[in-house]
């Protein structure tokens, strides 16, 4: 008989599978439900960056790029970043185009951590960030952000010890759509230097923010506040999956420090190899699309989210992303859990907390749907909420 175990490492056996996989395996069982799980826009790609994907397929931009990804990419993607980050010195930092955030992700974690060293990860927290530093040999340490969500230096110095070596920093936030605070992007870039720690900036949802600042000062556009306002001495994360509904193109990027950055493009080559080619010219496009109206349209379902569920529920308001993480009510009794049992059982899915967190308190809803659904959706959470 074939002996499983033996060829399964530890690593992978402290990975659970994931708790919104599995609810997305039940909508596929279930008619017609009322889905507010699902993390991912609601509208379809844009047809001018399809058809820049489609033009270059027929053009033949079929086979590899280099690792790094197209020097055409590269530019438009410095070009962005300049315009935006006037306080940097790109001469010391290095761009590379990764498969998706995801991607980047775990190319960074691979690089700078491993057996022995510590990382900082808000609690709650985006899914996959425990479990890829659990593969890198790291440990994860959970840093308690309730009841507000803001990952605040003081929270997070009594983690800090000898072995920490790394922050995940997350705004717009995934699972509470909690965007941090100016003052918060200070303080944690002051802790990091303090410390001589790196910080992983994970701005997936950086458009999707409803409250901007005028970032940089002097500057006439507004925009999410960053921890890349005060530092560039940390591993920025972007991509295109939320932003432009590209969340099956897997097309992101990673700018930090020339000698991390170097280290990821060289592990990228030995496992990516390099983002889909016809997608990196589609991104060329897609960061000349303006997709303000989307963002728009996402704001007022975040407003008609905290309208009907403040008065049943404690919830902090979400200032970006497309999320909201209301606590289950104390009267009813029960664990998040029990309550999203309660709400399958009606036909809604909805993600319990404890897939994001140490806690089972909290629910997550994702307003990324059309707002019939929504409505309805929020109508069956007050319901529930009556017991």
């Amino acid at each position: 008989m074939f002996d499983e175990q033996r060829f399964i490492t530890d690593r992978l056996r402290a990975i659970d599978a994931s708790g919104i996989r599995k609810v997305f395996d039940l909508a596929a069982k279930l008619k017609d439900p009322i889905n507010l799980s699902i993390g991912q826009p609601d509208f379809d790609v844009p047809d001018q960056i399809k058809q820049a994907a489609i033009d270059a397929i027929n053009q033949g931009q079929n086979r590899y790029t280099v690792t790094q990804g197209m020097a055409e990419l590269q530019q438009r993607i410095a070009s962005h970043l300049k315009d935006e980050l006037s306080n940097w010195d790109f001469s010391t930092t290095s761009t590379l185009v990764t498969s998706g955030v995801s991607g980047g992700l775990l190319l960074a974690l691979m690089t700078t951590v491993g057996p022995g060293d510590e990382v900082l990860i808000p609690d709650p927290y985006f899914v996959m960030y425990r479990h890829l530093v659990t593969l890198t040999g790291a440990t994860p340490v959970y840093v308690d952000t309730y009841p507000d969500f803001q990952l605040s230096a003081d929270k997070l110095e009594p983690c800090i010890t000898d072995k920490t070596k790394l922050i995940l920093f997350n705004t717009p936030s995934n699972p509470t759509g909690v965007v941090a605070t100016d003052q918060t992007c200070k303080d944690v870039m002051a802790l990091a230097k303090k410390h001589n720690l790196l910080v992983l900036s994970d701005e997936i949802y950086d458009e999707f923010c409803y409250e901007k600042i005028q970032r940089p000062a002097g500057s006439d556009k507004k925009r999410c506040p960053s921890p890349t306002d005060y530092s560039q001495n940390l591993i920025l994360l972007r991509g295109y999956s939320k932003t432009y509904g590209m969340t099956g193109w897997r097309l992101g990027y990673a700018v930090g420090p020339k000698a991390i950055i170097d280290q990821m493009t060289k592990l990228q080559q030995y496992s990516f190899v390099c983002a889909p080619s016809m997608v990196q010219v589609a991104g060329v496009a897609a960061l000349d699309t303006d997709m303000q109206s989307h963002i728009d349209a996402y704001e007022k379902k975040r407003d008609l989210v905290v309208e009907k569920l403040s008065g049943k529920f404690e919830l902090t308001t979400p200032g970006g992303a497309f999320y909201a993480f209301p606590k289950v009510p104390e009267h009813l009794g029960i664990t998040a859990t029990q309550f999203v049992e309660r709400a399958i059982a009606k036909g809604m899915l909805i993600i319990p907390g404890n897939v994001f967190s140490n806690k089972d308190t909290h629910f997550r809803i994702s307003y990324a749907c059309d707002t019939a659904m929504l409505e309805k959706g929020l109508d069956l959470l007050v319901e529930l909420a009556d017991g």
